[in-house]
């Protein structure tokens, strides 16, 4: 293990993956298969909404937002994680490693407050339908939205700070992007505080969030339990499982990696854990919360047909100008 300090520090070598490295090329290319199908959902996702009048609502808006983070947050990680199963050396500068980390822990932070917020927005939809528009207007909607990503902004901050001033001892980090736990194994110095207050920090952050997440589906589910429409009911019971599956993996698994007093174990562990947090969620986020919606289905259909007799005259005058 090279052994380095502080100020000689220039870079971090990834350990991805020891145990696997004959499989890197097959992991890379379902990784991959995975990252494109995520972005290709997301900016459809995207497109449709900016372009239909019909997707113009507060729903739609933090739809819009949230596919928005899922492209930023699987990019993050993801682009440097594909590059590094190519690579031989898989390695990633200290300035670098501090950014991503950084951005890492901001953009999942902005996660959890979206899931408050669109918990609420359903929440006021289903028990409180008559005031929806009144309540989440335009301006409400937009400061919701700002209130997400400037929320996040300084609770990250100061964690990332304290990690970039650690002396480091080796430029190996067990993990396949620079998260807290292997970058706390490689400090030269007693970890232990550091890794309470880490955790007390992401207890805070996740737990709240869950709880502020959790009491609003109380009530939707007790209200839709009250719809005397058999075909209503089962409707919104549809909507508010597949939401709940979406933040059930989000909270799961970063509850497991970090609301824990000790992040020195189970990196290996981890690893596949991050992999679901940061390939899965993305990935899953515009088929349950949109594609599986009527309405974004009923706008897909029409964009498509719409597309669809131009890719068509296209590829005839191709064919014809070909011939003559």
């Amino acid at each position: 293990m090279a052994m380095r300090n502080q100020t000689s520090m220039i870079e971090f070598t990834f350990v991805s993956f020891p145990s696997v490295q004959e499989l890197q090329i097959l992991l890379f290319l379902i990784l991959l298969l995975v990252y494109t199908l995520t972005i290709t959902g997301n900016i459809v996702i995207i497109s449709l909404i900016w372009t239909d009048n019909r997707l113009q609502t507060p729903m739609y808006f933090f739809l819009n937002n949230l596919s928005f983070w899922d492209i930023l947050f699987t990019t993050t990680i993801a682009s440097k994680l594909l590059a590094c199963l190519l690579e031989e050396k898989k390695n990633i500068p200290f300035a670098g490693c501090i950014i991503q980390t950084y951005f890492y822990f901001f953009l999942g932070t902005v996660e959890f407050i979206f899931l408050e917020v669109m918990s609420f927005d359903r929440y006021v939809a289903i028990c409180n339908p008559l005031c929806y528009t009144i309540i989440m207007n335009s301006r409400a909607c937009l400061l919701l939205v700002l209130g997400c990503w400037e929320g996040a902004f300084p609770s990250v901050l100061c964690p990332t700070i304290v990690v970039s001033r650690l002396p480091y001892c080796t430029e190996e980090i067990s993990h396949f992007f620079c998260d807290i736990a292997p970058l706390l194994q490689a400090a030269c110095i007693d970890t232990h505080f550091i890794e309470m207050i880490s955790c007390f920090l992401s207890s805070l952050v996740v737990l709240t969030s869950l709880v502020l997440t959790t009491v609003p589906y109380t009530y939707i589910i007790s209200t839709i339990l009250h719809i005397p429409s058999a075909q209503g009911c089962q409707k919104a019971f549809s909507t508010c499982t597949s939401h709940i599956t979406v933040f059930s993996i989000a909270y799961g698994s970063n509850i497991f990696m970090y609301v824990r007093p000790s992040q020195s174990h189970s990196l290996e562990l981890d690893k596949v854990t991050a992999i679901l947090t940061i390939m899965g969620t993305p990935l899953l986020n515009p088929f349950i919360y949109s594609l599986r919606n009527e309405k974004v289905k009923e706008v897909l259909r029409d964009a498509v047909n719409k597309i669809l007799p131009f890719l068509i005259n296209g590829d005839s005058l191709s064919h014809a100008t070909t011939c003559n």
